[in-house]
């Protein structure tokens, strides 16, 4: 079905004898200069064609793979089960697979559901510049665009790797002043960036393009107090879902502000709290196609079912693991970071695996207790005593002035675990660049591996992973045949 076409209205970026709106006000900006963010970034979005970049084409497929294992991973969290129910309560019509369930629902109930099992185990990818996880949103939000349509993998791809620019972009203007207020940039930004990526695979117009994303922006939330909590993962489900009636609704001529970026009641400065000044532009819509941040700085990949943030510190403790220290040899433990190097780690005394997730103490206690991070000890069950008792002698503290690796990710990020023994010697170590991350990516094989733990069947999971391979010159029904 083809999109409906929007007429102009008065006063928008179609019509333009209207009024852009400004820096201060709805008007003209109080500085004297207009701005026009949306339109800039819709034009963008609707010529780019990064599937001609090798990187990003590369990097799109490893990130459809990786996606695709961590939400078969949840398929059968208590969250998604519930999730499950409530739709099969709700019904509608059947067109969007829900991912490892052999069951069908209507577009934004697969979206829904498929972000949130992506997003479960907090096992799906992560990107610095976003400081949350793209594909959990974009992917799902493209998977239900995409079905019952004709719809080429080529443009599925392109979509893609559009979404994640677009989210990486907002999220260098929006990230740090809106994380540290208490916003979770998963939904707050995945919204809106999944609703450029299904404008470009539906073939939307620029007008068409903005109406969707004003339609997002007002649906745009989340709170990171819920980390730890199944209302975390339902954030990307909900930014999934919220793409998708975005699209749709467009399509009903539903309208919205098709400015919504700019102004200084826009979401940019609403949420930034900055002024949509020449910084903001550079930002946001100079050197699209010179790079794509699929690639450049590019996805973080796990292995471990818990917060990126606590990556750092977990590689450090697993080298301290190798001196067998025994419970009663430590005196005491002190983790270092930068300031707010932690901010996501919310949970210094977590009572259950889930909230030992949001726990960097929780993650150096199992390495130093020589327990695996396997999904299992991130699950609902309560901690054990012997983690309790270690995370006891634990602390937290911040050095701003330590220089860590030029090479650390997310820029200026590290973690030092320090262990004080009872004999008053002291064992530390520092990492600035955890395994996973773009600067020491998971290889392909080892990508593979997470997805075939994940896959139900091995012989279907053979076949998905040649669909990716080829999947820029196939078509998203054969890859959708297979979910």
């Amino acid at each position: 079905m083809a999109p409906s076409r929007i007429q102009p209205q008065r006063g928008s970026l179609g019509d333009r004898s209207g009024l852009l709106l400004g820096f201060g006000d709805q008007g003209a900006g109080s500085m004297g200069r207009l701005t026009a963010f949306t339109e800039m970034m819709a034009a963008e979005v609707l010529k780019a064609t990064p599937t001609n970049n090798e990187a990003a084409l590369r990097e799109a497929k490893r990130g459809i793979l990786d996606y695709l294992a961590s939400a078969l991973a949840g398929r059968e969290d208590a969250g998604t089960i519930k999730l499950l129910q409530a739709i099969e309560a709700e019904g509608g019509h059947p067109v969007a697979p829900l991912i490892g369930q052999n069951k069908r629902a209507n577009r934004r109930q697969a979206a829904l559901l498929n972000g949130f099992m992506g997003h479960a185990l907090d096992y799906d990818d992560v990107h610095s510049d976003v400081r949350g996880h793209p594909s959990s949103v974009i992917l799902p939000a493209l998977f239900a665009l995409s079905s019952g349509r004709e719809i080429s993998g080529k443009c599925f791809l392109d979509a893609y790797i559009i979404g994640v620019e677009v989210m990486a972009r907002l999220g260098q203007e929006v990230g740090t002043a809106s994380y540290l207020k208490g916003w979770h940039n998963t939904s707050l930004l995945g919204g809106v960036a999944a609703t450029f990526a299904g404008a470009r695979l539906l073939g939307f117009t620029a007008r068409e393009t903005q109406n969707a994303v004003g339609i997002a922006v007002s649906q745009a939330g989340g709170l990171r107090v819920q980390f730890g909590t199944q209302m975390k993962p339902l954030h990307a489900g909900l930014a999934a879902q919220q793409a998708v009636q975005s699209i749709e609704w467009t399509q009903q001529d539903f309208h919205g502000i098709d400015a919504a970026l700019d102004s200084g009641i826009g979401f940019l400065h609403v949420y930034g709290g900055k002024a949509t000044d020449e910084a903001v532009q550079t930002a946001l819509t100079e050197n699209w196609g010179k790079t794509w941040r699929i690639a450049e700085p590019g996805l973080w990949f796990k292995r471990n079912p818990f917060c990126s943030a606590a990556s750092h510190g977990a590689d450090a403790a697993l080298e301290l693991a190798g001196l067998r220290l025994t419970v009663s040899e430590i005196e005491k433990i002190d983790i270092v970071f930068p300031p707010n190097g932690d901010a996501a780690l919310i949970h210094t005394r977590p009572k259950t695996g889930e909230q030992g997730r949001f726990s960097i103490e929780y993650v150096v206690a199992l390495a130093l207790l020589g327990q695996p991070f396997t999904l299992g000890n991130f699950g609902t069950a309560a901690v054990s005593l012997e983690a309790e008792k270690l995370m006891e002698k634990m602390s937290r503290s911040y050095d701003a002035e330590h220089k860590p690796d030029a090479q650390a990710i997310p820029k200026g990020r590290f973690t030092i675990v320090r262990l004080t023994l009872a004999d008053g010697s002291v064992h530390s170590r520092e990492v600035c660049v955890p395994k996973g991350s773009p600067q020491a990516p998971l290889t392909d094989a080892e990508l593979e591996s997470k997805w075939c733990e994940s896959a139900p069947v091995q012989h279907k999971a053979d076949r998905i992973i040649q669909a990716i391979r080829g999947l820029e010159n196939g078509n998203m029904s054969e890859l959708e045949g297979f979910l």
